[in-house]
């Protein structure tokens, strides 16, 4: 396998570790602390929730570009998209959670594996960054957890949602 794809390939598959491993050692009250100041005002399970939705979602997104699609259409509205597949896996038990998330992640590790590097170069229209390449949507797909990890992280500790201004796009 190539190098950059090897080295992707490996970085989400820690990262994912690293989120199951903090999602299963959450208390019960854990689950319950709201993280976010906007929109839901999301809980941290509805983060995890979050994380799976996005990981199906962003693999369905990838695919399109590598098979020669355009990515997401410039009408697509990423905040209504997040509410509504959140809000459909409200009923899905916190364990059941977990395990769709490494399943997700799975997916994506195996499909990064199949790709052929030039893939990397291709471009299509990402929800957050716009117009870009591959190379960088795979990136954000494990950078996206980190974010809401730290907020979640720092929500926890301060026993407070983080207030919007808090909330900051991925770095480059």
């Amino acid at each position: 396998m190539h190098k950059d794809l090897e080295r992707i390939a490996n970085r989400l598959a820690s990262e994912a570790e690293k989120t199951i491993a903090f999602f299963s050692d959450l208390t019960q009250d854990a689950w319950r602390q709201q993280v976010y100041t906007t929109g839901s005002c999301w809980n941290v399970r509805q983060i995890l929730a979050h994380f799976v939705a996005t990981e199906r979602a962003l693999t369905r997104l990838m695919n399109n570009v590598v098979e020669g699609g355009s990515g997401v259409p410039t009408s697509f509205e990423i905040d209504a998209f997040n509410e509504r597949e959140v809000e459909a896996l409200e009923r899905a038990e916190i364990p059941r959670l977990i395990e769709d998330f490494q399943l997700a992640r799975s997916e994506i590790i195996d499909w990064v594996r199949g790709l052929d590097p030039e893939d990397l170069e291709r471009t299509g229209r990402h929800p957050w960054f716009g117009e870009t390449e591959l190379r960088k949507m795979l990136k954000l797909v494990y950078r996206h957890n980190m974010i809401h990890l730290r907020d979640v992280r720092k929500a926890l500790a301060e026993r407070a949602p983080v207030p919007h201004e808090h909330i900051q796009p991925p770095a480059e």
